[in-house]
């Protein structure tokens, strides 16, 4: 402990020792704590109310792993490095975190620090001995000008995160809450997130196992990118997106600030993909930007050459198919010849643009160049680590690669091979809705360029009813349109045609916050 630290923990012990012999409760000697020794010692509330109860780290954290066990909980992965960073400021827990504290603490959330409910609805204050509540004592104005943040406060960027964490918990409550939106605010929270870590990249302590923890966090939001609703897995991503730029705000050592500079840069590419899910291509174009900034700082030609890769779905997905092949072939040329995921994927994506650029009457000499690219992925992914193989975010896995095969050779016309190739991915893809719904409107577009169009109608039908509303945006509705378009003009008095049409309009009509 330093003579600083000391100094903090033996000025809070006489207070708690005063306080217990008038009888006050561990609230109110919190509150004289943090108004004793904020100004000299940067003291938080959070912080505060562990001093004021005269335990260590170490005994928080066992007492929100015995809540954990007690509500039939995997044990969390909080220790006390994480704790003292919530301390710091550097961090701010999540929903569930906050939760535990405040039932170890028998607090609200504004008594550690914190703005908003808890995600439990009920309160946490301390009965007293009879039974009763006993109230906080009284906050007067002076106290409540003295919340000081270490890290330099941010006003705007403490109001995006709200509006990020208050989204958290209409999304968390899902038996009350309506349909959530990608709606004007939130849009604005992601913007600002975005726009200050640009700001932090271009100016320039934070410790070696904070780090390891946030990169374990990052992979984390990794693996769950095919398993959480998107506008869920945004609010969680860029809520640590902007905690590594409150670490980045001051100068780093080199090792450690290239550390940042690859999350930072991770993270703004997970953004940008999970808000093309989102059908928002101008944000998600933002993103990817803010994520080449960051992987340039690093100089990690594979982490940048991914980062391309990636942004090159935002022009395929929403009609530039040669901007596409131009961030494709970009990314293949950051790549070189070093096995990564970006010289699997950049291939296919140029595949994919060839394919919408010739459609499905495609020469011989574009069919011949497109299939030529998929054969250079597959070489490619052969060539891959088995960890990059496994990782559907920041790799590029199996049930990728047969995906895209699949929509390039329906693109291209090439049904039969099409059909196959799909038949196999759908059964790898158990786990990400929006993956097997493109897949089963490809498979309903092959059908269509054979000539079934019942069959197209069955299929498409079926894909649009078994998505959930939270996944149904502009990135499958769009697809969608495009395979009723194709229907019409083949047979505009197709018998099923009116029950396709009613399963695509409920996406207009209950899914909002759609692309720009």
């Amino acid at each position: 402990m330093t003579g600083r630290q000391h100094r903090e923990t033996e000025i809070a012990r006489r207070i708690r020792a005063a306080g217990l012999a008038a009888g006050r409760t561990s609230a109110q000697i919190a509150d004289e704590i943090h108004e004793a020794c904020t100004t000299h010692f940067s003291t938080t509330r959070i912080k505060a109310h562990r001093l004021s109860q005269g335990i260590a780290l170490a005994d928080v954290i066992e007492q929100v792993r015995a809540l954990f066990e007690r509500d039939k909980k995997p044990m969390p992965g909080i220790g006390e490095t994480l704790l003292s960073a919530y301390e710091s400021g550097l961090k701010r827990p999540g929903p569930e975190y906050l939760h535990y504290l405040c039932t170890v603490y028998r607090v609200e959330p504004a008594s550690l620090g914190y703005e908003g409910p808890c995600i439990c609805g009920h309160g946490h204050r301390m009965p007293a001995l009879n039974g009763e509540v006993r109230e906080r004592a009284p906050v007067l104005p002076m106290e409540r000008e003295l919340v000081i943040h270490p890290m330099g406060p941010d006003p705007d960027a403490q109001e995006d995160e709200n509006i990020l964490r208050r989204m958290l918990l209409n999304l968390l409550n899902v038996d009350t809450s309506p349909l959530a939106e990608l709606d004007g605010p939130v849009l604005g929270a992601c913007e600002g997130i975005r726009r200050r870590m640009d700001e932090t990249l271009v100016s320039a302590t934070v410790s070696a196992a904070m780090l390891d923890q946030w990169e374990e966090a990052t992979s984390s939001f990794g693996r769950q990118y095919t398993t959480t609703a998107p506008l869920r897995l945004l609010c969680d991503v860029l809520l640590e997106l902007s905690a590594v730029r409150t670490a980045m705000s001051r100068r780093q050592p080199t090792d450690l600030a290239e550390r940042l500079c690859r999350m930072a840069a991770q993270l703004s590419g997970l953004s940008g993909m999970i808000l093309i899910n989102l059908g928002d291509h101008r944000l998600a174009r933002a993103f990817f930007r803010t994520g080449r900034t960051a992987a340039d700082e690093t100089g990690d030609r594979a982490l940048r050459a991914w980062v391309c890769a990636r942004e090159s779905l935002v022009p395929l997905y929403f009609g530039d198919a040669r901007e596409a092949l131009h961030l494709a072939k970009k990314s293949r040329d950051l790549a070189g010849s070093m096995p990564c995921p970006a010289q699997a994927m950049a291939p296919v994506v140029e595949a994919r643009a060839l394919a919408m650029m010739s459609g499905a009457d495609s020469k011989k000499e574009v069919v011949d160049q497109a299939k030529r690219a998929l054969a250079r992925a597959r070489n490619a992914f052969s060539h891959m680590r088995e960890e990059d193989q496994e990782d559907v975010a920041f790799g590029y896995t199996e049930k990728q690669l047969f995906f895209y095969q699949g929509d390039v050779l329906t693109k291209l016309g090439q049904t039969i091979e099409a059909e196959v190739v799909l038949d196999q991915a759908l059964t790898k893809y158990e786990d990400h809705i929006v993956d097997q719904t493109l897949i089963r409107l490809d498979q309903a577009q092959c059908r269509l360029i054979d000539g079934d169009v019942d069959e197209a109608l069955s299929i498409g039908t079926k894909a649009l009813r078994l998505v959930g509303d939270e996944y149904l945006t502009d990135f499958i509705v769009r697809p969608a349109l495009a395979l009723e378009q194709a229907i019409m003009s083949k047979n505009a008095d197709a018998p099923g045609l009116e029950d396709f049409r009613s399963a695509l309009r409920r996406s207009k009509n209950q899914v909002k916050g759609g692309g720009a």
